[in-house]
């Protein structure tokens, strides 16, 4: 039987309550009844050692005791409600408060144990067949010169009285007990349905995801905002994202596929045909031409891959210098001017671009604005500007590059950077890219410790704009 956390809490909460029942039943109960015997033993002593008072004040042998003194005994016995019993010497009982036992004699009675402890609680000698409490004292003989012990004063009270009295007692600590954890269900309730059953479902949701179902929406009707409540949100947005990575995945692969099989198609293709004289020998050159271009795309493919996976594994060895950024753009502007110019796309770069002498890697920098350059003029719409601007701010430098394109669509503008993404919107047209391009770039600016980022709207043009560190104080004439 799978275990369960609420099943847990139920049994914790049971085992509270039986830890709290044996408790009051041993010891509540024991100092319930010895705080009651010691109240009712004080009430004793004093009461003995009044009557004692009164025998040794009149200096009295217990054979000289009255008709009147043995009123005043039963005035006190009535009005405390104690009974009280002489004994002589010979453990006889020369007076009974009850006048239930004068004469008997108590066969095994202890002088010693008698006399010398606080209190009784027993039969005291088989005198009742139930327990009573009484405290004992012995009487000083006056007329014997060594003032010997003439006999002993008992005083006593029935234990039924005490042991209901410890009843009554312990029967409140239970009322109250029970209260108590009737009111405690009021919390279980809540933790229950606060804490028990979000869990429950949280639970329920992390095992749906563990088998794949990324899709489940167990999760969706979380709306408090606790700690659980938080864990449910952060939960769904996580197999959201991984459902968002499983496509991506899937596309990822069909990207690299496509990627890899043109190339690779062409190549078999055209060797084919010239191995089985399809084409002809004085046409081979041409083709051979096309065969070391389609090599060369999955060179550039393959060597894109195995640099971004050793940057992920490795930190990006940067070379920095100090570097002039209108000098670094300027070359790259003109060789993509003959790209731009089949398709009547003017490159402009603002004159503000001389002023600014930058930190970074030179190589890299130049990698990030040229693919940026490339980018623009692929997607951009013929007889359109291309426009490159650097501003500063602070100890920044940013630079823009902005095109008059087709633009990427808003849910796309998260998975650009993704290696191998490309929009329904630019796919057909960029019939040569690897997709990989972006990805470089933000590893590039990622490693110089700055930001990229990015601004589109479809059917208008998108601007990517990325920081360097600008160097103080030094700028180009």
């Amino acid at each position: 039987m799978r275990s369960s956390v609420y099943y847990k809490f139920i049994l914790g909460y049971l085992l509270f309550a039986l830890l709290c029942i044996i408790f009051i039943n041993t010891w509540m109960t024991k100092h319930t009844t010895q705080e009651l015997i010691e109240k009712q033993v004080s009430v004793l002593v004093t009461q003995k050692e009044a009557i004692l008072s009164i025998i040794n004040s009149e200096n009295m042998d217990i054979s000289a005791l009255t008709s009147e003194n043995f009123q005043s005994l039963d005035s006190i016995s009535n009005t405390s409600n104690t009974n009280i019993l002489i004994l002589s010497s010979n453990y006889q009982i020369y007076y009974d408060s009850k006048r239930a036992y004068i004469g008997d004699v108590l066969n095994f009675y202890d002088p010693f144990e008698a006399s010398n402890s606080q209190y009784l609680l027993n039969t005291y000698y088989g005198l009742e067949d139930h327990d009573i409490l009484s405290v004992t004292s012995r009487i000083n003989s006056f007329s014997s010169p060594a003032n010997s012990s003439e006999g002993f004063l008992t005083l006593y009270i029935d234990a039924k009285d005490i042991y209901k009295e410890v009843n009554t007692t312990i029967g409140m600590y239970y009322i109250m007990l029970i209260a108590t954890f009737v009111f405690s269900l009021v919390f279980l309730i809540i933790f229950t349905f606060a804490v028990y059953i979000p869990l429950r479902k949280i639970s329920k949701a992390s095992m749906e995801y563990a088998k794949g179902n990324l899709k489940y929406e167990g999760l969706k009707k979380f709306t408090s905002e606790d700690e659980i409540g938080n864990l449910g949100v952060s939960l769904s947005y996580m197999a959201s994202k991984l459902d968002d990575m499983e496509e991506y995945q899937k596309k990822f692969l069909s990207n690299v596929s496509h990627d890899f099989r043109s190339p690779l198609t062409s190549i078999k293709g055209y060797i084919g045909a010239m191995k089985d004289g399809t084409i002809p020998v004085e046409e081979q050159s041409k083709y051979l031409d096309i065969v070391l271009f389609e090599t060369d795309r999955l060179t550039k493919l393959t060597q894109n891959i195995l640099t971004l996976n050793n940057w992920e594994n490795n930190a990006i060895h940067l070379e920095i210098t100090e570097f002039d950024l209108f000098e670094m753009i300027k070359p790259i502007i003109s060789s993509l001017e003959t790209k731009a110019s089949k398709k009547n796309i003017s490159i402009i770069l603002t004159p503000e671009s001389r002023n600014y002498i930058v930190s970074g890697d030179q190589g890299k920098i130049q990698q990030v604005v040229y693919n940026l350059i490339d980018n623009a003029i692929k997607f951009s719409q013929s007889n359109s500007v291309i426009k490159l601007e650097t501003v500063s701010k602070g100890e920044k430098v940013f630079v823009s590059v902005e095109d008059s394109g087709i633009g990427i669509p808003k849910e796309s503008l998260d998975k650009i950077w993704t290696r191998f993404y490309k929009t329904d919107l630019s796919r057909g047209k960029d019939k040569t890219g690897s997709g990989l391009g972006l990805s470089i770039t933000k590893e590039i600016i990622k490693a110089h410790g700055e930001n990229i980022n990015v601004v589109s709207t479809e059917g208008v043009g998108t601007v990517f704009t990325f920081s360097l560190k600008k160097i103080k104080g030094k700028v180009t004439i």
